[in-house]
């Protein structure tokens, strides 16, 4: 009763009208709080946007700035985290100086096998002097002659092939891959190697951090114990990057057996039906003996020493050479260690060169500026230009973006041929009958500034027909892309893949 009476009372309203206002100013107050936060969080994105300017302005190529100061413009806080993760390509220091170290010896070491009585002077047109050059200064490699080369277009038979090496091996086996599973082929390739340390061979693996990742968390150790040595390339390390965005990786595809036999090229250590199960991979390997070999031993061998900091040297690591054949092959190494983007001058370079014809095959392919530039100076010379690309990708942001460049490619008078039975992962490129490029490298901006690559230059008419007479297998496995087609596609798809092309220079 009393509760009621007190309840009903003038005491009471004038208590909880008082308590009202107390709750009326702490509301203010909160509101005020929540006013001031929000200013300071719009004042701190233009802080960001402002500052971020010079930043990414600098020794930048304007498109790609572009692209980045859309992402800050927009969302200023999510494009400055993703800048730091992944807006930087140069490597750290030390790792620039410890490749600076070894192009002293790498000098030595050219001059020692350039000059062998078993390395014959490479037999080639005069014409292609200035590239061979261009491909020397670039990568500190020279043209080596008496080499075998032999293509691999198939997963199984690259792989028995590489087994069968594996299983004639007497003093070390060295492997590089970006991508290496647990699967069937994986199974196959591991066997081989503990089959070769049983036997007393030195078997060492180097795997890309990421496209690795998987396989060396589950299976690293189970090798080590087998008696392979095994360490990732480029791991990430947020506080303690090794390099300066964690999307810089170690693309390169390479085997060194006894420094006397030698693959390479676009294919990695996996099923071919890896990733969608309905798009199987069609890779290209060259499988190589000669002189060449060397060269490919220390490009496997700066990855591995920037990665241990052990040297390997000695005449079980750099056999003499012996002549194996009559192809006159280079080496050309690219990626972020290097000063100049080695891959795209070279690619530039040749098509600059062509006079009749040239044929690039890639899964990926988002040009530049100059690579575009390039093609429509070599289309306006009268050069016929073909391009085999996949019909479909197993990467929708990157095949959206590539797509995004058909309609200027086309307009530009570039043929296009989009491959049917899968995806085409080969990355070549002939010119002219007289020169043509091998390796791992895709023809984007990703390959040609971020990752570290290996391409093989290979010289000479009997070399050149072979790998032209597989471009013309992909190109009957092909259908040609019309410009009144390609104009015919859905709206959506036209803007979407506008979109992604804007932001093909972050891709």
């Amino acid at each position: 009763m009393w509760i009621l009476e007190h309840r009903f009372s003038g005491n009471y309203f004038r208590s909880n009208k008082l308590d009202l206002g107390k709750c009326d100013f702490a509301s203010q107050g909160q509101d005020r709080s929540i006013v001031n936060w929000y200013l300071l969080y719009l004042i701190s994105e233009w802080v960001l946007r402002i500052m971020m300017i010079p930043v990414v302005t600098h020794r930048r190529r304007p498109n790609s700035a572009m692209a980045w100061l859309l992402i800050i413009f927009f969302e200023p806080w999510f494009g400055f985290l993703i800048y730091v993760l992944i807006g930087e390509n140069r490597l750290p220091q030390r790792r620039i100086r410890k490749h600076d170290r070894l192009l002293a010896k790498l000098e030595t070491l050219s001059r020692r096998f350039r000059d062998h009585p078993q390395v014959m002077k490479p037999d080639y047109d005069s014409r292609l002097q200035s590239a061979i050059d261009l491909a020397e200064r670039l990568g500190y490699m020279p043209i080596l002659g008496n080499n075998s080369v032999e293509l691999l277009a198939e997963t199984d038979e690259t792989i028995n092939r590489l087994i069968a090496d594996i299983d004639q091996a007497q003093k070390h086996v060295h492997m590089l891959f970006y991508i290496y599973r647990d699967d069937k082929t994986g199974n196959k390739v591991n066997d081989a190697l503990a089959r070769a340390v049983a036997r007393g061979v030195k078997c060492r693996l180097l795997l890309d951090a990421v496209g690795s990742s998987d396989f060396l968390k589950h299976n690293q150790q189970e090798l080590i114990d087998a008696g392979i040595e095994v360490h990732a390339a480029l791991p990430v390390q947020f506080f303690r990057r090794k390099a300066a965005r964690i999307d810089l990786r170690n693309h390169r595809k390479i085997v060194v057996i006894d420094g006397s036999i030698s693959y390479t090229g676009s294919q990695n250590i996996v099923d071919s039906d890896y990733g969608l199960k309905k798009l199987a991979w069609h890779d290209l390997m060259i499988r190589m003996e000669g002189p060449v070999t060397i060269e490919l031993q220390a490009v496997f061998l700066t990855d591995w020493y920037f990665e241990t900091d052990d040297i390997l040297e000695g005449t079980d690591i750099f056999p003499d050479p012996k002549s194996a054949g009559s192809t006159p092959i280079q080496t050309l190494p690219s990626g972020p260690s290097y000063p100049t983007e080695n891959h795209q001058r070279m690619v530039l370079s040749m098509l600059h060169a062509a006079q009749h014809q040239v044929t690039i095959t890639s899964p990926y392919f988002i040009p530049d500026e100059a690579l575009l530039q390039a093609i429509e100076v070599a289309v306006l010379r009268g050069v016929e230009v073909t391009l085999i690309l996949p019909e479909k990708s197993d990467q929708v942001i990157v095949g959206a973006a590539a797509r995004g460049y058909y309609g200027v490619l086309l307009e530009m008078g570039a043929h296009i041929y989009l491959y049917q039975p899968g995806l085409l992962h080969a990355k070549t490129i002939t010119i002219d009958s007289s020169i043509c490029m091998i390796g791992s490298s895709n023809f984007d901006i990703r390959s040609f500034e971020l990752n570290f690559e290996l391409t093989m230059m290979l010289y000479g008419k009997p070399i050149n027909m072979e790998l032209k007479e597989l471009q013309d297998k992909y190109l009957s496995l092909s259908e040609k892309l019309e410009l009144s087609r390609w104009n015919r596609r859905p709206y959506y798809q036209r803007l979407f893949q506008n979109v992604m092309r804007l932001f093909s220079p972050l891709l």
